[in-house]
């Protein structure tokens, strides 16, 4: 059971979560996406997370703070050995800012709620071979 309230659950169930990569594309939590599953067939992978470490725990913090921590992301998932994509985590209804965010091609679930935990992230979305996002959450 989750300890994430209804109001924020929701708000990540509904966002957009933009892939900037060219051409770009959208994953929806729930959702196949044939340009995910291009990607994995591109990349030789046959899973992918989708993490930020913008707003810890779901608090909104400083946009210098936020900047900060996700290029400590980046740099983390860079050390480990995965490429990193640009992403942006969007409020489809425009109530908040998007959050910078990176996809991380062939980076497996464990791998993936391990890091977004260490950033202190409520959760994750997480793609395996069928290219369908899934909601992780971590509290």
């Amino acid at each position: 059971m989750s300890t994430i309230d209804e109001a924020t659950l929701l708000a990540y169930l509904r966002c957009h979560y933009r892939v900037l990569e060219a051409p770009p594309f959208t994953l929806r939590i729930g959702e196949r996406s044939a340009a995910l599953a291009a990607l994995f067939e591109r990349s030789g992978c046959d899973c992918a997370a989708f993490l930020t470490a913008w707003n810890p725990r779901g608090e909104r913090h400083e946009v210098a703070a936020n900047q900060a921590a996700q290029a400590a992301l980046l740099r983390d998932i860079a050390a480990r050995g995965y490429a990193c994509i640009p992403g942006v985590g969007e409020d489809p209804g425009g109530q908040w800012c998007g959050e910078d965010s990176v996809l991380a091609p062939a980076m497996g679930l464990a791998e993936a709620m391990l890091i977004a935990d260490s950033y202190r992230q409520n959760a994750l979305v997480w793609a395996g071979p069928d290219a369908r996002a899934q909601l992780i959450l971590l509290r």
